[in-house]
């Protein structure tokens, strides 16, 4: 798509983000804190994550505003992985 609607000055990017740290998963992490066994999965999924830490909806909208914002005027067909490293491991 980038390459057919660039010549219309139309930038075509996407946005690939992990899982996201929205409500529902906070409430379902939260009932997962109460077993033990799954307490240890969270940390091994956390030491998945180089910053150590989950993808929060802000991170997803920061990438999204950027990407729309003359700063990102020379980014076209670009897939932008906002996951804290994860796909580096």
């Amino acid at each position: 798509m980038a390459l057919e609607l660039g010549p219309h000055n139309i930038r075509v990017n996407t946005i690939s983000p992990t899982a996201v740290n929205t409500e529902r998963v906070a409430e379902h992490f939260e009932q997962m804190k109460q077993n033990p066994e799954m307490q240890t999965k969270i940390q091994d999924c956390l030491k998945r994550h180089p910053l150590g830490k989950f993808t929060e909806m802000s991170d997803v909208v920061n990438a999204t505003m950027f990407l729309l914002s003359d700063k990102a005027s020379m980014i076209t067909g670009t897939i932008l992985p906002v996951d804290s490293g994860y796909l580096l491991k």
